[in-house]
């Protein structure tokens, strides 16, 4: 296949869901193309800065740009297929591109090389944390860097928050996500029963349109009774390598949205139901996340070390990202077909609404441990107007953050 530029109307009709779709490249699997998945997914995985939306664009620079692997009207059909499904959406693209190069030992290969620099340099701060993160330099640092972080979700939430939002539908189903998870209840629930809540919603306008007005009027009449609020904080349960991996691999198995939104599930899990984070705790991995390339998802490395040390960075690991690997390889012949269903666009629509409701109630939790005083308050601002208006990498943000923090301790 001749790899191509498409057209500006191809462009513009992507935008609204009705591209015309170009053949699909067949996988290889000559060792030199191995190689080359290799070589990418190699240095994607140490210079990949500034969260997923930075890594994919970088990654297209790579396979699309530089070698010409795939059309960037395929590669637009790959992006749209990780929405569709669980799990970090840039590794899986990462994952995607090497199963589409080198055939089932480029997705293993590319997968691999992309978490595995991240996971390796997280679980090194993580040993840094657990023997210096209560002295008064390490303290000093995440004094700066928290704020920054806070603002990084803010921005995050900002950006996706326009694409997500469109129309009052989708703005009430999110802002009602936030509420029903600041109230307590389960974040599964709110991402399904908003998918649902949205499906319905749009049948009815579909079937009978002027039916709309009533069934807009209360959105969540119609969520299952399963959705039970877990209000009560859990009596801490005993640290287990089995319960640790089966929970990072449920995360891992149903997560959808940005990376952003795994806070939300990280702090019902291990802070609220198991007891084994305190909110400071989780908002120090987050912090550690930032300042390390690859996927944010590698936090579940830093968690895994906190409560169960190198095996429980192991397991955490495997667990949070099996699942992309196995959606992927299940998924990738269907890329073509995924977005041609109107119930399947409508639902992706619900749960990405829920999961700007759900990123935008974490960061307010959050922010509450982070934003302690004027100067933080400042520093949250001002990182804010920097990523939001200037569009400055993150990773110099954090940096920033740390060197302020630094300063401020030496002050006092």
């Amino acid at each position: 296949m001749e790899p191509h530029e498409p057209m500006a109307d191809d462009q513009l009709n992507g935008a609204t869901g009705r591209r015309t779709r170009t053949p699909v490249p067949t996988p290889a699997s000559h060792p030199e193309s191995l190689v080359e998945v290799a070589q990418v997914a190699l240095k994607l995985g140490f210079t990949a800065f500034g969260g997923p939306a930075a890594h994919i664009a970088m990654l297209r620079e790579e396979t699309v740009v530089r070698r010409q692997w795939l059309t960037d009207a395929y590669f637009l059909d790959l992006v749209g297929a990780t929405n569709l499904i669980p799990g970090p959406n840039s590794t899986e693209m990462v994952i995607h591109v090497g199963y589409l190069r080198a055939g089932w030992r480029g997705l293993l290969v590319a997968g691999t090389l992309f978490i595995l620099p991240a996971a390796t340099i997280v679980l090194a701060l993580g040993w840094a944390y657990v023997q210096f993160g209560a002295t008064p330099a390490g303290e000093a640092l995440l004094y700066g860097i928290k704020p920054v972080v806070i603002a990084v979700v803010a921005q995050a939430l900002w950006g996706l928050g326009r694409t997500a939002l469109h129309g009052p539908l989708l703005f009430v189903v999110g802002a009602g996500a936030a509420g029903l998870y600041l109230v307590g209840f389960n974040e599964l629930a709110i991402l399904f029963g908003s998918a649902l809540v949205v499906l319905l919603i749009r049948t009815i306008q579909h079937l009978a349109p002027r039916q709309l007005g009533a069934a807009t009027a209360a959105p969540f009449a119609g969520l299952p009774l399963t959705m039970l609020p877990t209000l009560l904080q859990a009596v801490p349960v005993p640290v287990s390598l089995m319960t640790l991996f089966l929970t990072f691999l449920k995360i891992g198995a149903v997560l959808y949205g940005s990376g952003y939104v795994l806070l939300a599930f990280l702090r019902n899990d291990f802070v609220v139901r198991l007891g084994w984070l305190t909110d400071q705790q989780l908002l120090d991995s987050v912090a550690i996340g930032q300042m390390t390339p690859g996927p944010v998802f590698t936090t579940a490395t830093f968690i895994g070390y906190l409560v169960a040390g190198v095996p429980g960075a192991v397991v955490a690991t495997v667990g949070i990202f099996l699942p992309a690997f196995i959606f992927v390889s299940l998924l990738h012949p269907l890329v073509p077909r995924l977005r041609r269903y109107p119930w399947t666009a409508a639902m992706l629509d619900g749960v990405n609404a829920a999961a700007m409701g759900l990123m935008a109630a974490v960061t307010w939790l959050l922010g509450r441990d982070a934003i302690i005083d004027p100067l933080t308050a400042t520093i949250a601002i001002v990182a804010a107007v920097l990523l939001i208006r200037f569009r400055v990498n993150s990773s110099w943000l954090v940096l920033a953050g740390a060197i302020v923090g630094l300063a401020v301790n030496q002050l006092r």
